[in-house]
């Protein structure tokens, strides 16, 4: 009986404590999941009236809270702080659902993906955690870019087209870069490469290519925008789940930014447009701070 007692004030001050203590809805990317630790680090959109946008860990009372999660995911949860303590709970992943303006366009490209079957490359989606195999493209400089001659940097890779014209889309990715170009300009070229791939190789040539990289202010050899043959371009959007194609002259097409440690493994494939440049660019400092 005394032991029930005692267990049963216990349980009774921590409800009174958790009553008393303040929740927030929150917003974030994922950078780093430890469930020995039972915690995620999560670069954090800023809370009103509680706290900047900033990077932090945060512990959780359910490991059960951290299934499914994987650097680069976005996600919506509440955020629990009493005096002593906070913690995360209801982590809810923020699942892509298509950028097309017209919802209709987004269903019609995974329906049109599902019809044709398989990849006619034959390459399976990679996965955060794989190898990535080695390509070469040309650059804006018309130079051959080996991406195994990168092996020892962190490479940050997105794809885009130079016709695209609505400012969601590749003008944001391409946005993006460019202030980690700002962000990251000591490292740049040292630890860390930018390749921006364009999937409309019959109109982005390497002269194309080179007047889009003067608009953000590129330095070559460390932000090197790429095209190729149609085939190899296919294989690469293949390769990273880039769903493109064709639609009355202009392109439809999912985004894809994806982040590539110092060994060639992918660390995240992040999808969409739901994340900010500094999430982006604390999701890279997390992946440079990887020995």
């Amino acid at each position: 009986m005394r032991r029930f007692l005692i267990v049963s004030f216990c349980t009774f001050a921590l409800t009174l404590a958790w009553a008393d203590a303040k929740k927030y809805a929150a917003q974030g990317m994922v950078l780093k999941v430890d469930v020995a630790d039972k915690s995620v680090t999560v670069s954090c959109q800023a809370i009103p009236g509680f706290m900047d946008a900033m990077v932090m860990p945060i512990a959780v009372r359910d490991a059960k809270e951290l299934d499914g999660l994987a650097p680069g995911t976005t996600i919506a949860f509440t955020l629990v702080v009493d005096d002593d303590t906070s913690f995360a709970e209801r982590i809810q992943p923020q699942t892509y659902q298509g950028l097309e303006v017209d919802p209709l366009t987004a269903r019609r490209l995974r329906l049109l993906n599902e019809a044709t079957g398989p990849s006619p490359t034959g390459q399976k989606i990679l996965r955060a955690g794989e190898f990535v195999p080695d390509f070469v493209l040309l650059d804006q400089e018309r130079h051959r870019v080996r991406f195994a001659s990168f092996r020892g940097k962190v490479v940050v890779l997105n794809f885009v087209y130079t016709r695209c014209a609505l400012p969601d889309f590749c003008f944001r990715s391409s946005n993006n870069f460019g202030l980690l170009q700002k962000r990251f300009k000591n490292q740049l070229g040292r630890q860390l490469v930018l390749l921006t791939v364009t999937f409309d190789p019959a109109h982005d040539d390497p002269d194309v290519l080179r007047k889009y990289a003067v608009v953000w202010k590129a330095a070559a050899q460390s932000w090197h925008f790429l095209t190729g043959s149609p085939a190899e371009i296919q294989r690469l959007c293949a390769m990273f789940g880039v769903d493109v194609f064709p639609d009355e002259g202009l392109m439809t097409h999912s985004l894809h930014t994806i982040v590539i440690d110092r060994k060639g493994t992918m660390d995240s494939n992040i999808e969409g447009n739901r994340f900010t440049a500094d999430q982006l660019g604390d999701l890279v400092q997390t992946v440079l701070d990887q020995r």
